[in-house]
Formats: structure tokens, C-alpha cells, sequence
């Protein structure tokens, strides 16, 4: 998911032309994963139970084992699903920013005059959003579908070409 946050930058420092926060995509809300492991619990009780009736209790723990991973495995994705990248462009500079559910990670700096912006063309899943500066490149929105890449890339291309027609356009 990409979101576009229109001149947010704090006082101090200079106006952002661009600025995005890419996160992943949760198709699954908390709610349905509720719903989801709920009615998996209830399938495996009732089924559990048909099976501890006819003397085969063993089965009923296994249905309980299902459940229990199912929910461990939804924590773990919704945990992994905390990754954000935060991407700002100045007048003078590019910054990405990324961090987890445990806060920031990195931060990476591109002189906005030279950066270039490059992706996989036809984009598809494989493909890379990459930003290109003085022999320096990083990959940014690997989580995102590959749709959202590219929308990205077009919006922060469009950003940057702005930015460079308006420093090549005569002062008043």
C-alpha cells in the first residue's frame, strides 16, 4: 500500500516536493483472522469430538495442534506485515527511511539532481523499484504487488521530473 502524504515535513527542515509511506498489503483483517481461527476451532472441535466419541481421541488433540499453528502462523504474518518504508524527496535530497514493528532500521540519502528511478519492464512479480544515485542504488517496495511498484515509480518520476524542470526554468 502506498500512501502520499501531501507537505508533511516539520519546521526545521526543508519542504518536502514528495514524500510516501509504502507498507504491505493486508488482505486479511484482524477481524477475519478472528473469524478465520474461531471457525477452524469450532470445525475442529465439532469434528474432534465425533471422533472422541467413536474412541479415536487421539485425533481431537490434532485438531487442536491445526488451530494452534493456524493462529501462530496469522501472528507471525501480521507481525511481519509492521515493515514501512518511508520515502521523502527535498529540493537537495531523496531519503529513504525503513523500519519494523521494533522502530527504524535505515536511512539512505540520494542527491535528488542525479537520482534515477528504475523498474523491471514488463513489471511482474519478480520486478525491482530501484533508485540509482553516483554508483549507489537501493531497492525500495519489494513488498509491494507489482502494480503498486509501479505506480510508485511513475509518481516519484513525475516528482523528480518536476523538481528538474523547475531548477532549469529562468528566475523572475
Amino acid at each position: 500500500m502506498t500512501q502520499v502524504l501531501p507537505g508533511c515535513g516539520r519546521p526545521d527542515e526543508p519542504p518536502e516536493l514528495f514524500a510516501a509511506v509504502l507498507s504491505p498489503n493486508r488482505s486479511l483483517s484482524r477481524k477475519g483472522a478472528v473469524l478465520v481461527v474461531g471457525g477452524a476451532g469450532l470445525v475442529g472441535t465439532v469434528m474432534g469430538g465425533i471422533f472422541l466419541l467413536q474412541g479415536a481421541w487421539p485425533v481431537f488433540g490434532f485438531y487442536g495442534l491445526e488451530v494452534l499453528v493456524l493462529w501462530l502462523m496469522l501472528r507471525q504474518n501480521y507481525r511481519d506485515g509492521r515493515v514501512y518504508e518511508t520515502v521523502r524527496l527535498t529540493r537537495a535530497q531523496l531519503t529513504v527511511e525503513r523500519g519494523d514493528r521494533n522502530g527504524p532500521q535505515g536511512s539512505w540519502s540520494f542527491p535528488a539532481a542525479w537520482l534515477t528511478v528504475s523498474i523491471d519492464e514488463p513489471v511482474h512479480h519478480e520486478s525491482q523499484l530501484r533508485l540509482t544515485s553516483h554508483g549507489r542504488s537501493l531497492v525500495v517496495g519489494a513488498f509491494l504487488a507489482p502494480e503498486e511498484r509501479a505506480d510508485f515509480a511513475g509518481a516519484l518520476t513525475q516528482a523528480l521530473d518536476r523538481l528538474r524542470r523547475d531548477a532549469t526554468a529562468p528566475g523572475p
